[in-house]
């Protein structure tokens, strides 16, 4: 086998994970929210993600999920924020703050507000109720 043959197979290889690396680790990287609507609700809640200059709308019933991706490299202008509601006036909203490199799980009740039995108290930490809206952890 020739030198120059060996070198070109290793230098694709180098160059393959090299571009993979930090797709990688912009995918790994990247902070997700989560929030798990229980089984047990009997209504749909519509939805709205506001991440910084991202806005997603959705509806969801029991048992659903809804995610957001945060920002890999967030500035000092970052923010983001879950406001949920119901056709029959629930409305609450939540400011959470991501953490880099994880997935944070939050998790509502049949009623709608935020189930603090099932949500870790590191996650309760990194949310806060929106200014002007009714407090999350209670109905």
């Amino acid at each position: 086998m020739n030198a120059n043959k060996t070198g070109r197979r290793y230098g694709r290889w180098i160059l393959l994970i090299l571009v993979a690396l930090p797709i990688a680790f912009w995918y790994f990287g990247s902070p997700v929210v989560a929030v798990n609507f229980s089984p047990n609700s009997e209504g749909e809640f519509h939805y709205a993600w506001n991440t910084q200059d991202r806005i997603h709308r959705g509806d969801i019933k029991h048992g659903g999920s809804a995610v957001e991706f945060g920002y890999l490299f967030p500035d000092d202008d970052f923010f983001m924020m879950f406001d949920w509601w119901t056709d029959k006036g629930f409305q609450r909203c939540i400011d959470i703050t991501p953490k880099w490199g994880r997935t944070i799980d939050i998790y509502l009740d049949e009623t709608g507000r935020i189930d603090i039995a099932k949500t870790g108290p590191d996650v309760i930490s990194r949310l806060k109720q929106c200014t002007g809206e009714p407090d999350p952890f209670r109905s």
